[in-house]
């Protein structure tokens, strides 16, 4: 059965996928910025291989893309600052790539090679990890036969399987069967995780619930953000602050609505606003929305404020931080098809509002349930939570500690993985 699927995979699925590739290249840049970036990976690698400090072992993380790589932050950090390893990282998609090359925790960043087999084997070879960890779901059977055929240590972390996982349709199970038996060790985000995976006949030796690391790496970014300051104090002195981060036009329809509405009645109120897409064509169209009643400045213009009640984010990188500023929080995607991360407001205390699609996003249906969360169906619903939440102070920040203590409770992943690193790694 082994030998069947590994052909089925590499006579069937492997050319089509490459060919799926190949014709979608042509109707989208990222794919094509992809396939470039992929050209001289071997080269490369023989290069910044033969560079790094070969006395040194190598840890290979590998995530799908920016989101992913978050999650592997915390671990990489402490295993920087507890040994002397070499951190080798790579990316599937170009945005983490892109937006990752120069992290500093890391001797080397760059893709994985297109998931061929004679790509996989050589890749194993050149690189010569001595434990590979992958993040969440991004695992290629290839590189999971190569190392396992090297027998090279490999890790599934902040490992999910949903209850309606396709991975489960029959065929398909099979399949994952056979995959996840190359898997050295699967450390699933919750108990229900666990119990997923051991469907698919993974014993107790392999699988343990440990937890989620996005839940230490917003902790960790929140330390950070209370060092750093992007909206002055007098900007803020007095204000009732609203920040809706990572929205799309579908938010946008039901959060501006429901601000401007509010703003009439409540001189104090604020809306930070931050685009999921800070293009030039989404902040104009924000601002056009406003600017019929409501003022607004963009946050690289602050220098020139004059007390506009909406501030737009016109830059990435910064709404994790924005939202230490905020009284309460809409977090974009559960209008459109899946909610954004809630953790990045939730650590500060706050509470969360978000659309009805959730089902996605464990952390937002447990922020419900501790009642630090507060779904919203529509703009007028929206408007009613969102004054509530100002006018009363005292429900306001009792919603907000049962943000902060979701959040709290769940820490301490990151501990619990770096333990069965080193435990294997030395």
């Amino acid at each position: 059965m082994e030998k069947f699927w590994q052909l089925f995979y590499n006579v069937i699925f492997i050319p089509a996928f490459y060919l799926i590739i190949k014709i979608a290249s042509l109707f989208k840049k990222k794919i094509r910025t992809g396939i470039a970036g992929r050209k001289r990976i071997f080269e490369d690698l023989i290069l910044n291989r033969l560079s790094l400090d070969r006395s040194k072992k190598i840890i290979w993380f590998h995530s799908s893309s920016l989101g992913e790589f978050e999650q592997a932050k915390p671990i990489i950090e402490r295993l920087k600052s507890l040994t002397n390893l070499n951190i080798f990282v790579t990316f599937f998609s170009p945005s983490g790539y892109e937006n990752s090359r120069r992290y500093p925790h890391a001797d080397f960043i760059t893709y994985i090679p297109f998931d061929s087999k004679w790509r996989a084997n050589r890749f194993v070879e050149i690189v010569k990890p001595n434990l590979t960890v992958f993040m969440r779901y991004d695992i290629w059977p290839n590189h999971i036969w190569a190392l396992k055929s090297k027998k090279i240590p490999i890790f599934l972390v902040d490992a999910t399987m949903k209850r309606k996982s396709a991975r489960k349709i029959p065929v398909v199970k099979s399949f994952h069967k056979y995959l996840f038996k190359g898997i050295t060790r699967i450390l699933t985000v919750s108990e229900s995780d666990a119990k997923g995976f051991r469907e698919f006949g993974c014993n107790d030796n392999s699988v343990k619930t440990v937890g989620d690391t996005r839940f230490d790496r917003v902790f960790n970014r929140s330390l950070a953000a209370k060092e750093t300051r992007f909206i002055s104090k007098e900007i803020l002195k007095g204000k009732k602050v609203l920040v809706a981060g990572s929205t799309w036009e579908q938010d946008e329809e039901i959060i501006i609505p429901a601000f401007t509405k509010l703003a009439k009645f409540d001189e104090s109120s604020l809306l930070i606003i931050a685009p999921h897409e800070p293009t030039l064509f989404n902040l104009e169209k924000i601002e056009n929305e406003f600017a019929r009643t409501i003022p607004a400045i963009r946050l690289s213009h602050l220098n020139n404020y004059s007390n506009q009640k909406i501030i737009i984010v016109d830059s990435i990188g910064v709404l994790s931080m924005l939202y230490s500023y905020a009284s309460a929080a809409f977090i974009g995607g559960g209008f459109k098809q899946n909610v954004h991360n809630v953790l990045e407001a939730a650590i500060y205390g706050i509470p969360v509002l978000f659309g009805p699609k959730i089902e996605n996003s464990q952390e937002a249906k447990k922020l419900i349930e501790s009642g630090g969360a507060m779904l919203i169906k529509d703009k007028r619903e929206a408007y009613r939570k969102i004054r509530t939440l100002f006018m009363d102070e005292e429900l306001r920040q009792a919603r907000g500690k049962k943000s902060y203590e979701y959040v709290q409770t769940n820490l301490g992943a990151t501990d619990k993985i770096i333990k069965e690193i080193l435990a294997v790694i030395k």
